[in-house]
């Protein structure tokens, strides 16, 4: 028996994608502590059925029966590649194996990609371009090319009559509740965690693809990741003032302390930020789930780290998170860099060097020998009122 269901989302325009409960890690490094989707949607026309991208490896039998709820998989005449990550399109081979019929549409990148991961056939793509339309018979794509959000071969898909977008990764979340947005708890919080995680380094890119969207009437937004949104205007809102940079009197503090020296430098840093009307957010390496981090460095205007010296550099731990910052490109402003040492320093030089490429301006450094003294203390208070000034001047 098929039990499986699928959800119309308008006249003949359903969702067929699956949820994933239980993967906790993506990319083998962003966790996901509330599972995911990978969504895949049908659309059919009064001509011509199309499907908008597929499922993970591994859920190829749920999506068919989902699919199958409403047409055979077999019927389909497009399959739309708006991004060739396996999460959405590494059911490629299957459904072109079960379908000998069907084109596969994709941007020039897109086609590309398509055959070196998922050997599919030059005949059997079609090549899009920016504001191609194709007409199933009273259904229309539009396609709008949306490079580096966050491949290069990304493209949205705009439904003209039902004014729905099918923007993939862009406005998702890893959430698997749900279906609708509005059903969904903490959504903006999930959301934001994601932009971190995926699309804050290229926010350049966010702001164009948000800018040709003030072209199009926006309806109803459908990701490839987590709920649909049938008011787009919260996610909208949200995504313009995170691709903006638009940040708050906030600061991320990122330690490791392995004797307490180090931790016992933050106390006095934390309250006297707290106590300027600074937002502190504090990490602990040691424990800390990175997404949360990236969440929180979206909006953050300072960040401070902290480390004890292990072998002439900072703790691994430190370095790691080092490497994110310089990775994700947050719009943090101002920094600071603590550290302690035992017998050697050099953690506060090996700072440096990371960090560089990131642009901090650091407004404050320290390094210290053992716990801190009465005149550590009272450095580590002038440092923090001088980030705290610079935060929210």
């Amino acid at each position: 028996m098929n039990w499986q269901n699928s959800v119309r989302l308008a006249a003949d325009v359903y969702a067929v994608g699956v949820k994933d409960w239980n993967r906790r890690l993506f990319d083998a490094l962003i966790p996901l502590p509330k599972g995911t989707t990978y969504n895949s949607y049908l659309v059919i026309g009064s001509d011509k059925k199309a499907l908008i991208d597929t499922v993970n490896p591994g859920f190829e039998k749920e999506w068919t029966e989902k699919v199958s709820q409403v047409i055979g998989l077999d019927e389909i005449d497009f399959l739309v590649m708006n991004h060739a990550e396996p999460d959405h399109a590494g059911s490629i081979p299957y459904f072109m194996g079960v379908n000998k019929k069907a084109k596969l549409v994709t941007s020039r990148q897109g086609s590309r990609m398509a055959q070196t991961f998922y050997n599919v056939p030059e005949e059997r793509i079609m090549v899009v371009k920016d504001k191609d339309v194709l007409d199933l018979g009273g259904k229309t794509f539009q396609f709008i090319e949306a490079p580096m959000l966050h491949w290069p071969e990304t493209m949205f898909t705009y439904l003209q009559e039902d004014k729905i977008l099918f923007p993939c990764d862009f406005f998702g979340e890893h959430n698997a509740a749900g279906v609708y947005a509005d059903e969904v708890e903490e959504l903006l919080v999930d959301a934001q965690r994601y932009f971190g995680e995926i699309m804050m380094p290229f926010r350049v890119n966010a702001q164009r693809g948000l800018e040709k969207l003030k072209g199009y009437d926006v309806k109803m937004i459908a990701p490839s990741h987590g709920p649909v949104h049938k008011d787009p205007n919260p996610i909208l809102n949200a995504y313009r003032k995170w691709a903006n940079g638009e940040t708050k009197p906030k600061v991320v503090v990122a330690y490791v302390s392995m004797w307490t020296s180090t931790e016992k430098m933050l106390q006095p840093l934390i309250q006297t930020l707290l106590a300027n009307g600074v937002e502190v957010v504090v990490y602990n390496l040691a424990v800390s789930d990175i997404g949360n981090i990236a969440k929180d460095l979206v909006d953050s205007r300072g960040i401070v780290f902290a480390t004890p010296t292990v072998l002439s550099g900072m703790h691994p731990l430190a370095v790691y998170a080092a490497y994110l910052v310089r990775a994700l490109r947050p719009p943090a402003k101002f920094g600071v860099v603590l550290s302690s040492f035992g017998w050697g320093g050099g953690a506060l030089r090996h700072a440096s060097e990371v960090l560089e490429p990131a642009k901090l301006e650091v407004v404050g450094a320290l390094e210290i020998n053992g716990p801190p003294k009465e005149k550590d203390i009272a450095q580590i208070v002038e440092i923090a009122k001088t980030l705290a000034e610079r935060i929210k001047a």
